[in-house]
């Protein structure tokens, strides 16, 4: 079945939406077992791609700019030449739906008018990241979706020389989304009630500041800043007690790992559409500057996020 056949399968960004496309890159594979099938993506997922079991080739989306001419021809080329069977397009944004006429209009599933497989839900911005994509696949003949299995991540983390009893913490977030971050003075008192009760926080991130901030008022606190790959991240979630995190990337593949997880959410993002789903809890909290360091413990002392024991 499917042999011989080339499918492209389009998942640019963000690593938050990226965790969350692991169920469905299973499901396309599954459909299509025999099958030769590519990811374009962007640079920052295409080591981790290519060690997930879903694929057989990575392709890199240039994004070229709109007047970049000679960038967008190279790009029409780049996909002409494929000669791509079917495209399931997980991104559905104005970008990878431009894609779908520069490609000469190909068996398409996604949301690009005339295409052979639509998503035609009107609710579709209503309905959480999962649930959206899993009914477009559906739509598209694939009538199963399963939840993100990352069993396939390895990792040493040797040269961690890790403590027997840690939570990860993110702190951070988007740049230009101060709106969705707890402060880090927060994290900080957070931090050292976990180090009273012999727990080492572990920061994660590639924001300096808040976590040198922690660090300095938490000695127990040790930053990763900038050091652990997406592998070496799910690694760290499996051996963890919990996390703790703003709504931010890492904390999806955190959640995808099967750590127990609690999420800061403001109202500036919506957690029924884009929570991450598992062993997770979520605290909403607008702004989050008035969300308590207490009402946080308490959180992670009961409900799914409550941390595991070891003995």
């Amino acid at each position: 079945m499917n042999a011989g056949q080339h499918i492209l399968v389009i998942k640019l960004s963000a690593l938050g939406d990226f965790v969350q496309a692991m169920g469905p890159f299973a499901a396309i594979r599954a459909h299509h077992p025999n099958a030769r099938i590519t990811l374009l993506t962007s640079r920052p997922f295409a080591d981790f791609a290519a060690g997930c079991p879903y694929f057989d080739q990575i392709w890199i989306d240039p994004r070229p700019r709109i007047w970049d001419v000679p960038g967008l021809f190279k790009l029409r080329k780049m996909l002409r030449q494929g000669n791509f069977d079917r495209v399931y397009d997980l991104q559905t944004s104005d970008r990878s739906t431009g894609y779908f006429q520069i490609m000469g209009r190909p068996p398409w599933s996604g949301i690009a008018p005339g295409c052979a497989y639509p998503h035609a839900n009107p609710d579709r911005d209503l309905m959480h990241t999962l649930d959206r994509q899993a009914e477009q696949l559906a739509m598209a003949g694939i009538p199963v979706t399963p939840a993100a299995d990352l069993s396939w991540v390895k990792a040493d983390l040797t040269r961690f020389a890790l403590p027997k009893a840690f939570v990860l913490m993110v702190p951070g977030g988007a740049a230009h989304r101060h709106d969705k971050r707890w402060p880090a003075e927060s994290f900080a008192q957070l931090a050292r009630h976990l180090s009273e009760s012999g727990i080492t926080t572990l920061l994660l991130g590639t924001e300096l500041d808040p976590l040198a901030l922690i660090a300095r008022a938490c000695p127990n606190a040790r930053s990763l800043a900038g050091q652990t790959s997406f592998a070496e991240i799910v690694a760290l979630a499996r051996l963890a007690m919990g996390a703790i995190g703003n709504d931010t990337g890492p904390m999806h593949l955190v959640a995808a790992a099967g750590c127990p997880a609690l999420v800061l959410f403001s109202a500036a993002s919506d957690p029924a559409l884009c929570a991450p789903r598992g062993r997770v809890q979520v605290i909403r909290q607008d702004p989050l500057e008035a969300l308590s360091v207490a009402a946080v413990i308490a959180a992670l002392g009961k409900g799914p996020a409550a941390l595991r024991q070891f003995d």
